[in-house]
């Protein structure tokens, strides 16, 4: 048979490693022929944009690229797929053009979004009757909130990236005798994990960052301003990490009023504006030096510090993936589960798409202190294997050489 693979949902440093791992694990096996690459997203395989990955990547080099290169070389989509019950002719399109290519497995690599496209087109084959196309879900995000999975790719190289450039941050903010605040912000609409994993930096011996606010706790202005003016009785440069999805006890986000209140197709409004508006709040309350930072997607692709724990697993998520589907398994989303800390080691499992599909893994209430303003070391404990290891990067001109198709 020939399979298909698309990629969905917010890029990451790690979504085309578990392309890469999808792609070595079907050509090493016997009763697999042709390996298709689908271009952005489900949408390509409505509009029937499908490439021969055997002619993309062609060479051991050209793979290894393909692991190092951030983003989704295939291109991604937003597509939330109606209710198969009241539109069913896209489901009738997308396994016309399956069948037109003579595909047995289709593997989409994405979020709680795409999950619920890997759900819903397992419905309908189940519905139908139709056993000879088996469809797969990959896991990834940056924001870690997948459920049934102890992490997400993608998240380990995103978390990296924010302890090492709060740790950067914390050097710039020592430079100077005056008394400063300086407020981060990171991703994480209802989910703290990004912000957490500022606290990785604390294991080479820094007490920055000084204060950590999560969505998972209520967010107060008072208490906000009265943590940082104790922060400043103890240190001269103060950091503080905070998660743009952070909500009053009303419910609202703290920073509505820069929130431009559009959404998505899925309904997820867009965030921003956090660290600004608490950078004017301590201007005009406190009036020291302030100034704030959105990290912005540049915690999604920046491949220049990825984990290599992150990029070897999710590589072997992608090859498990494989496996699965060959073994006749379908509707299913591959998962890790966590089996020890120190050393640390997991195994790769699968649980029913429709588990994960439109549902969120918080950072838990127990990780984060009672004041609500800061982790605690189960934290760390959960974090720092995720972080380990780097991948070099392949240089052309004095800059890392990426995979385009």
């Amino acid at each position: 048979m020939n399979i298909a693979v698309a990629q969905s949902g917010g890029p990451t440093c790690a979504i085309n490693a578990s392309l890469a791992g999808v792609f070595s694990a079907a050509q090493k096996s016997q009763k697999i022929d042709k390996i298709f690459g689908v271009i952005n997203g489900i949408e390509g395989i409505i509009n029937d944009e499908m490439v021969d990955l055997e002619e993309k990547i062609n060479s051991d080099v050209s793979y290894q690229l393909l692991l190092r290169t951030p983003s989704a070389v295939l291109g991604s989509c937003r597509k939330k797929l109606p209710n198969y019950k009241e539109k069913s002719e896209i489901y009738e399109r997308i396994t016309e053009v399956l069948r037109s290519h003579d595909i047995g497995a289709f593997f989409y690599i994405g979020g709680n979004d795409s999950m619920d496209t890997v759900a819903k087109y397992s419905s309908y084959l189940k519905d139908k009757g139709i056993e000879d196309i088996k469809i797969i879900g990959i896991p990834k995000t940056i924001d870690n909130d997948l459920c049934e999975t102890d992490h997400s790719p993608g998240f380990g190289s995103a978390a990296k990236y924010v302890a090492v450039t709060v740790q950067e941050i914390t050097r710039d903010s020592n430079v100077y005798s005056i008394p400063s605040v300086t407020i981060i912000e990171t991703m994480g609409r209802h989910a703290g994990w990004l912000a957490a994993a500022a606290c990785c930096i604390r294991a080479n011996g820094e007490s920055a960052p000084h204060l950590i606010y999560l969505p998972e706790t209520t967010f107060s202005i008072e208490r906000f301003l009265s943590d940082v003016k104790d922060q400043m009785s103890k240190h001269r440069a103060v950091i503080v990490v905070v998660s743009e999805g952070v909500k009053t006890a009303e419910g609202k986000f703290a920073a509505e009023e820069f929130q431009s209140g559009q959404k998505d197709v899925f309904g997820h409004v867009y965030l921003a504006g956090i660290g600004k508006f608490l950078e004017k709040l301590v201007a005009a309350e406190i009036g020291c030096k302030v100034r704030s930072i959105e990290l912005n997607v540049m915690q999604r692709c920046s491949s220049h510090i990825a984990s290599l724990e992150d990029i070897q697993s999710s590589e072997a998520i992608g090859m498990a993936a494989v496996e699965t589907a060959l073994k006749g398994n379908s509707g299913c989303m591959m998962t890790f589960v966590r089996e020890s800390n120190m050393p640390y080691s997991y195994r790769i499992d699968t649980v029913d798409a429709s588990k994960a599909a439109n549902s969120e893994k918080f950072f838990p209430r127990e990780w984060i202190n009672e004041a609500g303003n800061n982790v605690l070391p189960p934290a760390y404990d959960y974090l720092m294997p995720l972080i380990q290891g780097e991948l070099h990067a392949i240089m052309k001109n004095g800059m890392p050489l990426n995979f385009v198709i």
